[in-house]
């Protein structure tokens, strides 16, 4: 395992909890980025695969240990956050890493702030698809994430029956080891045997407004004027054999700013916190670097 650091990062409205993975002199700096419902030592994997590069995984506000960050979650604040991050580290630029809505925040920080981000690397994230005007925004996010959502109202009496809730998903069947646990672990908050997700409800639905209706979201993977590349999963979100952006979708998108990339035997999850999924992904990275 590598060394790592956790650092506390003043943003607006609190201290954003920071996983660091110290690199090698000029070995360049990855700023990632997690999902929705999610935190950054979902990066772990990631991070083990890129010995020598700093990495650089904070928690964003409402999830994690970031979880009391007060005030009102968007892309646009995630991108403040950000860069407040870069500058905590020191940081002038860094290649910008996004997984799910990660990478929409991803998009949008890249876009506004192309000064500081070498290029940016999309994990199965930040192109967006409508969504129903009418629809209830919790409709939607059961609809796609499904037991990411239903853990928010959940408790659990040790650490062990939350595992064996992730690991009854079918999507993280293949998902073992240290790495998954702890990732798991900093999810958790509370005493057993009442533990409950680190996520902020609020947080997760302000988050799914403003990436799933926000036109500017939507357009900002379109106006890049940094390099870019989209890898996409073969499966999805429950492990279904279409993945959450299924080829007509990418088509369809008409992407001119980023690369496509195609990742074939993983699914939404264990690209990124699988090791054969870390892996391209971490070569992607490093091809970014």
């Amino acid at each position: 395992m590598r060394d790592h650091q956790d650092v506390g990062v003043e943003v607006r409205g609190g201290t954003l909890a920071v996983r660091r993975w110290p690199g090698a002199p000029g070995g360049g700096t990855v700023l990632a980025v997690h999902g929705i419902a999610s935190n950054g030592l979902s990066w772990t994997a990631v991070a083990e695969a890129l010995d020598g590069v700093e990495v650089i995984a904070p928690d964003l506000r409402g999830r994690g240990h970031s979880g009391d960050v007060k005030g009102r979650s968007s892309m646009a604040a995630h991108a403040d956050d950000l860069l407040a991050v870069l500058d905590r580290f020191g940081a002038d630029r860094a290649v910008l890493a996004g997984h799910s809505m990660g990478g929409f925040a991803g998009c949008v920080a890249a876009r506004r702030d192309p000064h500081r981000y070498r290029a940016l690397v999309l994990v199965d994230g930040g192109l967006g698809f409508p969504v129903p005007g009418d629809m209830d925004i919790d409709q939607v996010l059961h609809a796609v994430i499904g037991p990411a959502m239903a853990k928010l109202d959940m408790e659990f009496a040790d650490r062990a029956a939350y595992h064996a809730f992730w690991a009854a998903h079918p999507a993280f069947a293949e998902l073992t080891g240290e790495a998954v646990r702890t990732y798991l672990d900093r999810d958790l908050v509370g005493e057993e045997p009442r533990l409950r997700s680190a996520c902020r409800p609020a947080a997760i639905r302000e988050d799914a407004e403003d990436e799933l209706r926000n036109p500017a979201v939507f357009a900002a993977i379109h106006e890049l004027r940094v390099p870019a590349r989209l890898l996409w999963a073969e499966r999805g979100l429950r492990d279904e054999p279409t993945g959450l952006y299924p080829p007509a979708v990418i088509e369809s998108a008409a992407l001119t700013t980023a690369s496509l990339h195609f990742v074939p035997g993983v699914n939404h999850y264990s690209i990124l916190l699988g090791r054969r999924g870390a892996s391209v992904v971490a070569s992607h990275i490093r091809a970014a670097l």
